[in-house]
């Protein structure tokens, strides 16, 4: 895993890493996702750290959760996730947008064997590409509110939380591939605008 060379390296208590502390680090990120390639999401942290051939102690030295860790292992897939849809967006329309990076964020959450249950805590992790997938996403969604095609009462919580069930029943039905992307269309289909049937107006100033 890479790291910004501007940027220090920090531990779960936001001090700066010494060389080795960060060759452990290091370490512990490859053996984390050989491990929950290998196994899934909730894969022992025991097993992480004997594939890192350190103590489970200094694993939570640099990772306070699962999750901490998980977002971590994820943090380059999501950085260019955000990246590439940021550059994508400026020749879409704002729905079309916020459509593919709903597909975008479903195929990430199934990266690990059950990560989609943990994603909405994962993207809360405040680790750079957690940060950006967020911003990315608030963006979007809010592009898409301002040219009236998406409901005003969506939060981006909303999206998270159907791109962790779009991915967790999806993965339960992996020979049909189609499932996802009919799955996908479903929800973003009633995260549209619609106009007000005729008469609701009057309707409600009775």
């Amino acid at each position: 895993m890479k790291h910004s060379k501007n940027q220090p390296v920090e531990d779960a208590t936001g001090g700066a890493l010494r060389a080795d502390a960060r060759r452990n680090r290091e370490r512990l990120l490859m053996a984390a996702h050989a491990v929950f390639s290998e196994r899934g999401a909730d894969a022992s942290l025991n097993d992480v750290a004997k594939r890192a051939e350190v103590g489970i102690g200094t694993l939570y030295r640099h990772f306070e959760s699962r999750e901490a860790l998980l977002a971590a292992t994820c943090d380059e897939r999501l950085l260019l996730l955000a990246r590439e849809s940021r550059e994508r967006s400026e020749a879409q329309p704002p729905l079309e947008a916020l459509r593919v990076f709903l597909s975008e964020l479903v195929h990430s959450a199934g990266m690990y064997k059950g990560l989609a249950a943990s994603l909405g805590i994962v993207l809360k992790s405040h680790t750079a590409g957690c940060d950006a997938t967020t911003a990315e996403g608030q963006r979007l969604l809010e592009a898409a509110q301002r040219a009236g095609e998406v409901r005003r009462d969506i939060l981006l919580d909303d999206v998270v939380c159907m791109a962790m069930a779009i991915s967790l029943a999806a993965a339960q039905d992996a020979p049909d591939p189609k499932r996802l992307p009919r799955l996908t269309a479903m929800f973003f289909d009633g995260l549209r605008s619609r106009p007000e049937p005729l008469g609701a107006r009057g309707s409600r100033r009775r």
